[in-house]
């Protein structure tokens, strides 16, 4: 299954993750599908933690389908009941290919998707789950197969820097960023603004401070310096300042979060 940094407290008994991929030929606008069904106990609520990655998704689920674009906070979303929802972690190329909204309006915002298979979604999840996922991708690459075909070479340029930032951990300054991307900062900047609505200097806080939740919350005994330092921060005061800016909460109140009981 693929993996997400995204999702910051995986494991609730009642809620279910699948994850997928569309395919190489829309590798450039989609990354994975995600899919959740949960089944939740009446009067119990099941909180989702999730630091988005820099890119939308686009959401569908019974009450609708809608195109979310990143944050640069922390998201929570309450699961009560039953039901579902498929999403579509999309690159940074696709932003501007399914909406005419700026990206910089998006940021932490959502807007309807109205051209999204949401009906034929809806039908195809009342299948088994196996069987309900391969209806899912089938509706959702012939969704977005021309879509993807509307790629530019900025569109892979943000694609690659959001890549290369998530990726090589040892990038700590976005100059450095910029030149294994053969390219200027102010390109960079640029290009990454015009696709994401944010900074390439978030693409790495990004990366470092996902890695941060899911560490304390894998492992509550997690050493706070240790994990400062190895991240690249000045020192733990600085890493805690970032990190309680992002997610809401001290690294220590993560720690004693991921130790409670279900």
């Amino acid at each position: 299954m693929v993996e997400s940094a995204g999702h910051l407290n995986p494991g609730d008994p009642e809620v279910a993750f699948s994850r997928f991929v569309l395919g190489a030929d829309l590798d450039d606008l989609v990354r994975h599908v995600w899919v959740a069904r949960w089944d939740v106990p009446p009067g119990v609520v099941r909180q989702q933690r999730v630091l988005t990655y820099p890119a939308a998704n686009a959401v569908l689920q019974p009450a609708g389908a809608t195109l979310h674009g990143p944050s640069r906070v922390l998201t929570t979303q309450d699961l009560t009941g039953r039901s579902w929802v498929v999403g579509v972690l999309l690159r940074p190329a696709a932003g501007r290919l399914l909406t005419a909204t700026e990206p910089t309006r998006l940021v932490g915002r959502g807007e309807p998707l109205p051209g999204a298979p949401l009906r034929a979604v809806a039908a195809a999840m009342a299948q088994a789950p196996d069987a309900a996922d391969a209806a899912v991708a089938a509706l959702l690459r012939t969704w977005l197969a021309p879509v993807a075909a509307r790629v530019d070479d900025a569109g892979r340029l943000a694609n690659a820097a959001c890549r290369v930032a998530e990726e090589r951990a040892d990038v700590l300054r976005v100059a450095d960023l910029a030149d294994l991307l053969g390219t200027t900062t102010r390109t960079l900047s640029r290009v990454v603004r015009q696709h994401t609505g944010l900074t390439p200097k978030w693409l790495i806080e990004c990366r470092r401070l996902q890695a941060a939740a899911t560490a304390l919350f894998a492992d509550p005994a997690t050493d706070l310096a240790g994990l400062a330092a190895d991240l690249g921060y000045t020192d733990q005061a600085h890493f805690t300042r970032r990190y309680r800016a992002v997610v809401g909460e001290t690294p220590a109140r993560t720690r004693r979060h991921a130790a409670a009981p279900v």
